[in-house]
């Protein structure tokens, strides 16, 4: 009888990708709460001693899932950016930024409340990494801007906070079912013209 394993050379090399990927499934149908390590397992065709070898615990799959989840948000926001033809335009390329923020966050709502849920819990420090990494890319986009005289000096930081919080809030509500979907874009588009507006020079510099 052939070797059952040899069949199965994915268990080798890709078993904790099999886990990531069957973990957001399970995430996307169910919820957090309803995620099952030994379901996942038994979904796969491997045994629960398996994921031990790949994740410590839940909490570590949950991790990995969300670290991973910046990883490809920062390349789509990298992405949505760097398609801007005018690359001095910068209202195209913080619109970009936002659209494609949003999209990913209603897109994936449930990987995505994962994602924000998990980038302040203490010990997380590779979903912490992982997040500034995504968003510190406005923190750039700001600092050009500041830079070229189009946006008030202070923290790039703490005015890129600004924008991050309004699309955040645009997307947790429709996510939630208080704004139709047929709104999303124009909302969107509304919140960063009133950002780029209030975050203009008030005086010469």
């Amino acid at each position: 009888m052939p070797d059952t394993t040899e069949q199965r050379p994915y268990h080798h090399g890709n078993l904790r990708m099999e886990f990531l990927d069957a973990a957001e499934r399970s995430l996307r149908a169910h919820g957090v709460d309803q995620l099952s390590v030994r379901d996942l397992a038994r979904d796969i065709g491997v045994s629960h001693a398996a994921f031990r070898r790949h994740f410590a615990d839940r909490r570590a799959l949950l991790d990995a899932l969300a670290e991973s989840g910046f990883v490809r948000l920062g390349a789509e926001l990298r992405a949505a950016v760097d398609a801007i033809d005018a690359e001095d335009d910068l209202s195209a390329r913080l619109h970009a930024f936002a659209s494609a923020y949003v999209r990913f966050a209603t897109e994936n709502a449930a990987l995505a409340g994962l994602m924000n849920s998990s980038k302040h819990r203490p010990g997380a420090t590779a979903v912490a990494e992982a997040a500034a990494a995504a968003f510190g890319q406005i923190g750039d986009l700001i600092e050009e801007g500041q830079a070229r005289g189009e946006l008030e000096e202070g923290d790039p930081e703490d005015i890129g906070l600004i924008i991050y919080a309004t699309v955040l809030g645009i997307t947790s509500m429709l996510n939630s079912g208080m704004i139709e979907p047929g709104r999303l874009e124009q909302l969107v588009d509304t919140a960063v013209t009133q950002f780029l507006r209030g975050a203009r020079p008030t005086g010469p510099r």
